[in-house]
């Protein structure tokens, strides 16, 4: 029976962090791949792409797997009752339950990170503690059938790590080489600590707001589950 996939799309969602391991997962033998919003209506994502949901949350079937990429859009999810709902439903009989980027606070909205090792996007690492997660600075994190992925172009990475637990590492190898994903940036800037000081405090201040609305829904998350 094919493995049932299904990421979550939502308006504003940045489209790398869902389509990356998605090319990944689609690559894969004997995999279905839902993409899962709350009606059928197109999607527009934070880069303006417009993807077209496949399921409702409604109808959707249980998820060998299910997959909750970040963007701008996330913060509307961390107070969503019934976008945390149809999470925990689908946690329970999930074979993995992951993420990529700042999707890991949704899970952790859910509460589905407690006690969890766990990975995000760097500008939001600290908050997982909020969520009773134990943040770790890396492209991805597996532990046990919690799988996070770091940011954006980290759902590559995630995407393949989880392709070896999956099928093999030989089958996620030819994976990888279909793909052709050998990175080899022009510049030294995809992390804080490589990237030029200037550079860093202009991405922060360019998110200073919705960094300030997550901070806030984290810290409202841990105060009422202490």
């Amino acid at each position: 029976m094919a493995l049932a996939i299904g990421f979550l799309l939502f308006p504003d969602v940045q489209q790398l962090d869902l389509t990356g391991p998605y090319e990944v997962f689609a690559s894969l033998p004997d995999t279905e791949l839902h993409l899962v919003a709350k009606d059928l209506s197109p999607v527009r994502t934070a880069t303006g792409l417009v993807l077209q949901p496949t399921v409702a949350m409604a109808d959707c079937p249980q998820l060998d797997i299910v997959c909750v990429p970040g963007g701008l859009g996330v913060n509307p999810l961390l107070t969503d009752a019934g976008t945390l709902a149809f999470l925990r439903r689908q946690a329970d009989g999930a074979r993995y339950v992951t993420s990529v980027c700042t999707g890991a606070l949704v899970l952790g909205a859910a509460g589905l990170l407690h006690g969890k090792r766990a990975t995000t996007h760097w500008n939001a690492l600290d908050l997982l503690t909020d969520y009773g997660a134990e943040p770790v600075k890396a492209r991805y994190v597996i532990d046990g059938n919690l799988a996070t992925g770091g940011g954006v172009t980290a759902g590559i990475d995630f995407g393949l790590a989880l392709a070896k637990e999956l099928a093999g590492r030989e089958t996620a190898e030819a994976v990888q080489l279909q793909l052709e994903y050998a990175p080899a940036p022009p510049f030294e800037a995809g992390s804080p600590e490589t990237a030029p000081e200037d550079v860093v405090e202009k991405v922060r201040a360019k998110t200073s707001q919705i960094r300030a609305e997550r901070e806030a829904l984290a810290k409202e998350y841990a105060e009422k589950h202490r």
